[in-house]
């Protein structure tokens, strides 16, 4: 699962961040145009995503993981193929939508890991896997940069759908879906409807916050994405954009790689919220000095510090997800989590192309950290409310008695 992830997240961002570029060698475009359907095609991916999702992961949940895995990677694998083949904004707009529609292979594939393991364990194990995403997603942008500069846009689409062909084929030949009882709990195998999975959420205010603050960091990390190549030529420049670009991509994958596993042994440890507030808390702070950099080297530094923090948000809050949903509606409530991320994934995007097109690069900066920063305010205030004072109020009244 480590390698189909691996494959498939770096096939996915090898094209990320040219995709303004391949838009402004359609034709002769203005930079307004080029900027808004930038975060249109970046954002419609997300939005059929958005929708699919939950239905993936109830599919998964009913049928079995392995197939639908195989379903995704093929599906993934046509889009990106005929991309090398779009010549007009429009036909690579509706590939990307269709793109959106079979997305989900890394959050079924976490589903999938999710219910063949113990809690106990499952931050160290999922921020494992979370490592093979990651190494895509750091390698990826590199090589995207390098071939584009070498084989020009549309070849690059072509080569890489053949890495999102293998993942298929690595998950058909390399992996068992076995029925394991790793619980000894019966509601771990009973069936639950989608009004009885939704009811499980919002009945639990923490795992709720947890779910909803998903779209506002997405918002946060997705702001900047599709305007960061156009960020890196005013502040180095034109020459190899697209290496460069891809080289402030990677740095936040390097940061996220180095982390993801530790923060993921730690919540087992300590308490997933723990790890989850102080994450929040740290990446508000980190964003900030993104609004002042000048030079490309300040920028890769504070990509890299931004990994850190974002790299554990991921294990983290799927881990928690685990303890708090039964085995058998956790591909429907990673669904709706993924959706959620998605919605931000679509709002992000767009959110920074206004205010970079209004208030200039420095401004996205700022409403990232501030909407960071309020996260883990929100955070903080419902874990202390519903689980650590509750905790506290019980020991102390058990101690009195």
């Amino acid at each position: 699962m480590w390698l189909a992830n691996f494959f498939i997240a770096g096939s996915i961002t090898m094209v990320l961040p040219f995709i303004s570029l391949y838009i402004e060698s359609m034709g002769n475009f203005s930079d307004a145009y080029v900027q808004n359907w930038s975060g249109w095609i970046f954002a419609i991916t997300f939005v059929s995503a958005f929708l699919f999702s939950p239905i993936w992961g109830r599919i998964g949940d009913k049928y079995g993981r392995k197939r639908i895995l195989i379903i995704l990677a093929i599906g993934l694998g046509l889009s990106v193929f005929l991309m090398g083949y779009a010549t007009t904004v429009w036909q690579l707009f509706l590939l990307r939508l269709f793109m959106g529609i079979v997305t989900g292979f890394i959050p079924m594939s976490q589903a999938f890991i999710s219910t063949q393991t113990p809690k106990e364990v499952a931050g160290k194990v999922l921020g494992t896997l979370q490592t093979g995403s990651i190494t895509g997603t750091l390698m990826g942008p590199l090589l995207g940069g390098v071939l584009a500069d070498a084989f020009g846009y549309a070849s690059t689409f072509k080569w890489v759908s053949l890495t999102v062909f293998l993942s298929a084929i690595i998950v058909f030949f390399g992996i068992k879906e076995l029925n394991l009882r790793i619980s000894e709990d019966d509601s771990d195998y009973k069936s639950y409807s989608s009004k009885e999975v939704i009811l499980h959420i919002i009945r639990k205010p923490v795992l709720l916050v947890v779910m909803l603050i998903s779209v506002l960091v997405q918002i946060a990390h997705f702001s900047i994405q599709p305007i960061l190549s156009l960020f890196v030529a005013e502040i180095h420049g034109p020459a190899s954009i697209a290496f460069f670009s891809g080289m402030a991509f990677s740095a936040a994958g390097l940061g996220n790689l180095l982390m993801a596993r530790r923060w993921g042994r730690l919540g087992d440890r300590i308490g997933y919220i723990k790890i989850l507030i102080f994450l929040l808390f740290m990446a508000g702070i980190v964003y900030l000095p993104g609004a002042f950099v000048t030079n490309i080297w300040q920028l890769v530094v504070l990509r890299f510090l931004l990994g850190i923090s974002i790299g554990g948000i991921i294990p983290v809050r799927i881990a928690y997800i685990r303890q708090e949903a039964p085995l058998s509606m956790q591909g429907e409530v990673l669904g709706y989590n993924t959706s959620l991320r998605f919605l931000g994934n679509i709002i992000g995007p767009a959110l920074g192309g206004a205010l970079s097109g209004f208030f200039g690069f420095s401004s996205v900066f700022l409403v990232t950290s501030v909407l960071l920063i309020i996260s883990g305010i929100i955070m903080l205030v419902t874990w202390y409310k519903h689980e650590y004072s509750g905790r506290h109020s019980h020991s102390f009244s058990a101690s009195r008695h």
